[in-house]
C-alpha cells in the first residue's frame, strides 16, 4: 500500500498517523453532536473527548509495547514513534473505561449516559483508524488464495511482501462502520442507560474474536495455550459486556 503519503522536507507525513488523527476528528465531532441532541453541555462533552482520545492512545500503545517488549526493550525510543503503527485497540479501551470511572465519580456524574455518548465515536474513529492499518500493513491477515486477497509490494510495508493475505484490517473497518450504524440506531431509540455503550462492548468484541481467526501477524500467545492476550480480553470484556445487560435490562424493567 502507501505507508508514507508525501514529505515536505524533512516533514513525512505517514498514513496510519492521518487515519488515526482523522478518526480522533470524527469520532469527536460525533460526540458533539450526540452531546447536544441530548442536552449535554459541549465543554463536558470536550473534556470527556480528550480523556479518551488520550488514554486510548496510551493505553493502546502501552498494550501493544507489551506485546512486544523484546523489541522497544532494545529500541526504548521507538516507543513514541506511533505514527508508524502499533495500537492495540482492546488495550486503550480497558485504559478509557478505568480513567472515566475516575472521572466521572470525581465530577458526580453517571457512567452509563457518558458511555453512550462516547460508544458510536469510538466505532467510528477505530473504523477510519484501520483504513490507515490497511495503508501501513500492520495488523495483516494471514495468507490466502481467495479473489479479494491483497498483496503488498511497498518496501516500507509493516506486511509481508509479495504475498497474498487476508485484508484484515478492511475486515475490521467494514464492521466498524456497521457498528457505528447500529449504535447510532440504538441512540435513537435508547430504552436504558447504557445500552449503547454495552451493545459496542458485545459487537465489538464479537468482531474482533471472529477477525482474529485470521490475523497473519505476532498475537503473543498465552503460555501453553493457542489464545492470544488480545482475544482473552476480548472475550472478558465480551462475558461481562452479556452480564452488564442482562442487570440493566432487569433493573429498567423493574
Amino acid at each position: 500500500m502507501l505507508p508514507n503519503l508525501f514529505s515536505i522536507g524533512p516533514l513525512t507525513i505517514h498514513s496510519y498517523g492521518l487515519f488515526v488523527a482523522l478518526g480522533f476528528a470524527v469520532g469527536f465531532l460525533v460526540m458533539l453532536k450526540i452531546g447536544k441532541s441530548q442536552g449535554i453541555k459541549s465543554q463536558q462533552v470536550m473534556d470527556i473527548g480528550f480523556i479518551v482520545i488520550l488514554m486510548a492512545i496510551i493505553g493502546s500503545r502501552l498494550a501493544y509495547v507489551a506485546m512486544n517488549f523484546s523489541h522497544y526493550k532494545a529500541h526504548p525510543v521507538d516507543i513514541i514513534k506511533i505514527w508508524e503503527g502499533g495500537l492495540v485497540f482492546s488495550g486503550g479501551l480497558v485504559a478509557v473505561v478505568i480513567v472515566m470511572i475516575w472521572y466521572l465519580r470525581r465530577h458526580r456524574l453517571s457512567f452509563w449516559p457518558m458511555g453512550d455518548l462516547c460508544a458510536p465515536g469510538i466505532a467510528i474513529g477505530q473504523a477510519i483508524g484501520r483504513l490507515g492499518c490497511f495503508m501501513a500493513g500492520c495488523c495483516y491477515g494471514k495468507p490466502t488464495d481467495l479473489p479479494w486477497a491483497v498483496t503488498f509490494t511497498h518496501p516500507q510495508s509493516l506486511a509481508p511482501l509479495n504475498t497474498p493475505l487476508h485484508p484484515t484490517q478492511l475486515y475490521s473497518a467494514f464492521s466498524g462502520f456497521i457498528i457505528f450504524g447500529v449504535l447510532m440506531f440504538l441512540n435513537a431509540n435508547k430504552q436504558f442507560q447504557g445500552q449503547v455503550f454495552i451493545w459496542f462492548l458485545i459487537l465489538h468484541s464479537t468482531a474482533r474474536l471472529i477477525m482474529e481467526r485470521f490475523r497473519g501477524d505476532e498475537r503473543g500467545l498465552i503460555a501453553g495455550t493457542e489464545m492470544s492476550m488480545t482475544q482473552l480480553l476480548t472475550l472478558l470484556v465480551l462475558l461481562g459486556a452479556v452480564v452488564a445487560l442482562f442487570i440493566l435490562k432487569s433493573k429498567k424493567e423493574k
